[in-house]
């Protein structure tokens, strides 16, 4: 269409001055400077496999290259919950990344598998370089821990979506067993079930955890009464245990027949998905048990059995195997603290957990 044409034409208003992205919200060279801060972290998490670096549009791994010979991928993705509230009301940003990354590899290490690579998706309002670097630094510390790359990821400012300071995340990460180590095993009565101990209530529950906090009248910034060396806040934020380099050690022993990472649903929730039908766990509480459990359950006066139901209340893993000894030696050996927790009984219908908490339990 000519100027000429367009004359009497009803045309919306135009701005005095023209917009741009960055008016919008939307700061392109501050994503720019986060991808090159970002660089050297991932480099850092570089093993095996890994083909290329960050910058194009997908990853690229070999899994010949990782010492596969017949591998079978598995693949997970989680995010770090209302636990992220915690973290930007306190600005504590640096261990949700280490959360994310625990939340993923510790599912595919129940699996059998060796996780591999990592991306990360980090959503916020307005992108502040140095809060989204601590976070991706934490990513970054996860992905060293367990033995897998952070070979890319996405970062998406969405002012209108998210308040200015808000942000969310979410972990995807692949690993791969040689088709023959895939777990579970056959499980038979008379198996063992071994608690690794978490570290607290590593990246589950905090909408009830939050709720607690609210009612009990502290701040973030007041001692915890569990553990008053640190505020509130710090001791909450405290992050989740990642299991991967001893669960494969157990794994390659030839040890382990079945684990449970113990996230939402807990011990009753979480044990039954790895045991086939016509079996029950049976469960003797008597393992330690983190005092913020017996703090959030005196404060908010929630039931024993809602606090097994939501929290992994001091077991981040549970495991089965046969031969008890063996696996307490490796586990212990690779600095997990560790506990029997119960047996494998024969029993009607399908998969179950018995728990019988003695009457004083986290009091």
């Amino acid at each position: 269409m000519t100027s000429a044409d367009h004359q009497g034409a009803h045309t919306a208003p135009q701005p005095a001055t023209g917009l741009d992205y960055r008016t919008a919200g939307v700061d392109i060279e501050a994503g720019d400077v986060l991808v090159e801060i970002i660089k050297p972290l991932a480099k850092a998490t570089n093993r095996r496999g890994v083909m290329g670096g960050l910058g194009g549009f997908g990853a690229l791994f070999d899994l010949k290259a990782a010492g596969f010979t017949d591998p079978v991928l598995v693949s997970t993705t989680d995010g770090v919950g209302t636990k992220l509230k915690i973290a930007i009301e306190t600005g504590l940003h640096d261990t949700v990344g280490i959360d994310l990354v625990a939340m993923c590899v510790n599912d595919l290490v129940v699996q059998g598998a060796e996780p591999l690579f990592f991306l990360d998706y980090f959503a916020t309002g307005k992108l502040s370089v140095d809060q989204a670097r601590s976070v991706i630094a934490g990513i970054a510390s996860g992905c060293r821990e367990s033995g897998c790359a952070l070979v890319g990821g996405e970062t998406a400012e969405m002012p209108g979506m998210y308040a200015e300071g808000d942000y969310d995340l979410a972990g995807f990460s692949v690993g791969a067993a040689e088709r023959g180590n895939l777990l579970p095993r056959p499980i038979v009565a008379g198996d063992s079930i071994l608690g690794l101990a978490s570290v607290g209530v590593h990246s589950n529950g905090f909408s009830l955890v939050r709720r607690i906090v609210e009612t009990s009248g502290l701040k973030w910034t007041d001692p915890a009464p569990f553990a008053p060396d640190q505020s509130l806040g710090e001791a909450l934020m405290t992050p989740t245990r990642i299991y991967v380099r001893s669960m494969l050690a157990l794994h390659k022993a030839g040890l382990l027949k079945a684990a449970a990472h113990i996230t939402g649903g807990g011990l009753p929730g979480n044990l039954p998905r790895v045991l086939p039908d016509g079996f029950s766990a049976v469960l003797t509480p008597g393992w330690p048990v983190p005092a913020v459990f017996a703090w959030l359950a005196r404060t908010g006066g929630v039931a024993a059995a809602e606090m097994l139901r939501v929290f992994n209340c001091g077991v981040g893993m549970a495991v089965v195997v046969s031969d008890a000894d063996a696996a307490i030696r490796v586990l212990e050996a690779e600095g997990e603290t560790v506990s029997r927790i119960g047996t494998i009984e024969a029993a009607d219908g399908p998969a179950s957990v018995r728990i019988d908490p003695p009457a004083g339990w986290l009091a």
